[in-house]
């Protein structure tokens, strides 16, 4: 008796494991090795590795490979470096130092789809106010369309990443400044170390660990860009600012191509899998030591 309710008890987590993980993975599985196309019916055809070989083969997604990896390597260098300059000048208490911290960290609790719209409105012409700005600035007229001209294109998803993502290493890396202890850099400072010497014999060498694991998560989480692409530049011009995250929702939602846009998320996860446990590999060595 006891050992039935004990299967009861189980039974309503085991089916929602296997309704809402087991069977989708399944699915997924399968409609990565057939012709899963709407235009066809409901007929799938078995193709095996033809969706593999076909995003292979477009030119279209091994250059969206390479704009995935620009953007993503781009933005988290800008959020490591801006997050820890902001973490340097807040590390000590000072007058309004907690109304800084909120400001700080409102855009990381927006939806990247506003995040986009509002860098849409501000950089657009003729109505937004970038070039206006630009030119009080620079004392001549400035006439840039941020979401068409190059490199202008590729500027403004960073710039528009790096200002809802910065505040995530602004955190983390004051969280490990916080920890380091008072004595370390008094002792540095007995020993007649300057602050530039204290901050690259002491503070950085103490913080290397928080950077990575911050660095690692945010290059993870930064080579998945879509939201932000898809309501500021619609991947355009063309496909120049096509993502892999972008290029697998055209092909599985908008040219409806389910089997070729499944397989692409395959191939796409196997890389980042790579990537991500090179990265973890990597960046934790002084942890272990």
């Amino acid at each position: 008796m006891d050992r039935n309710i004990r299967w009861l008890l189980i039974a309503p987590s085991v089916v929602l494991i296997v309704v809402l993980t087991i069977f989708p993975l399944g699915f997924a599985i399968w409609t990565s090795f057939v012709q899963f196309d709407f235009s066809i019916g409901n007929d799938h055809p078995w193709v095996g590795l033809d969706n593999f070989r076909t995003n292979w083969e477009d030119p279209v997604w091994r250059h969206s490979l390479w704009v995935t990896a620009l953007l993503a390597t781009t933005s988290v260098a800008v959020e490591l470096a801006i997050g820890l300059l902001l973490a340097l000048a807040m590390v000590r208490p000072f007058k309004g130092r907690r109304v800084l911290m909120v400001l700080f960290v409102i855009p990381l609790f927006m939806s990247p789809v506003i995040v986009g719209g509002f860098f849409d409105l501000f950089l657009r012409r003729p109505f937004g106010p970038a070039n206006w700005l630009l030119s009080g600035l620079l004392g001549h007229d400035v006439a840039i369309d941020f979401t068409i001209d190059s490199p202008w294109t590729y500027i403004s998803l960073i710039l528009a990443d790096a200002w809802q993502w910065t505040p995530f290493m602004f955190v983390i890396l004051l969280a490990g400044l916080t920890a380091i202890p008072d004595t370390l850099y008094e002792a540095a400072d007995l020993d007649g170390a300057k602050p530039r010497q204290s901050f690259f014999f002491v503070t950085l060498p103490l913080l290397t660990p928080i950077v990575m694991i911050a660095v690692t998560f945010r290059f993870i989480d930064a080579a998945k860009l879509f939201d932000i692409i898809y309501s500021l530049t619609r991947g355009g011009p063309g496909t120049a600012t096509y993502t892999t995250s972008y290029y697998l929702y055209q092909q599985g939602f908008e040219l409806f191509h389910l089997g070729q846009g499944t397989a692409g998320a395959f191939m796409f996860m196997i890389m980042l899998t790579v990537v991500a446990f090179w990265l973890v590999r990597r960046m934790l060595k002084p942890l272990e030591a």
